[in-house]
């Protein structure tokens, strides 16, 4: 596995590396030892979920002001345009946020930080999305930040309105979210 830095320094992106031939492939796609050694993060994951999402689904922007889970993000199918807001106020990238594209194809996945709020919206068909967290599901502690907040900006590449949940389209405006210190 490689480490990548993106332009926020807590986010990473992971590339493992693949063994593949006219047979198929195999990569792992966790290793603790490495994961340790490539990120120098010591964490646990609890819990691991699983979602499927047609063309131009919009999940996000979530996460829990309590029990505030980090996330290691994947696609198994599909492809997704992932991006991580760097919600603590303390935080020299506050406000900032980070999107990129994981998919079946490259096989990346996403470090989320504790403390982001996280989204995607679907750019294939359809797309299979797993991730690992480290804390339980939380809903009474569960928040989401509008996918669409002006002043954080975030440039998804859609070209029609998305579809969104009932409980994203209550989303609240990033200037009145519940945010970390």
């Amino acid at each position: 596995m490689n480490s990548i830095p993106t332009t926020i320094p807590d986010v990473l992106i992971l590339e493992p590396r693949v063994f593949g031939d006219d047979r198929g492939f195999f990569f792992e796609s966790f290793n603790e030892r490495t994961w340790r050694e490539q990120t120098g993060l010591d964490v646990s994951f609890v819990q691991h979920n699983h979602s499927r999402s047609a063309r131009n689904v919009l999940r996000g922007l979530h996460y829990q002001i309590q029990n505030p889970q980090g996330k290691l993000v994947r696609v198994i199918a599909g492809e997704v345009f992932d991006v991580a807001v760097d919600i603590r106020r303390s935080s020299p990238t506050f406000g900032r946020w980070f999107g990129t594209s994981l998919s079946a194809d490259n096989k990346r996945q996403m470090w989320v930080p504790a403390g982001f709020a996280h989204g995607f919206c679907v750019t294939s068909e359809y797309a299979e999305f797993l991730y690992l967290t480290t804390d339980y599901w939380a809903p009474e502690h569960e928040r989401c930040i509008a996918w669409n907040d002006p002043d954080l900006a975030v440039s998804w590449p859609i070209t029609s309105s998305p579809l969104v949940s009932a409980k994203d389209q209550e989303g609240k405006r990033f200037k009145d979210a519940d945010l970390f210190p």
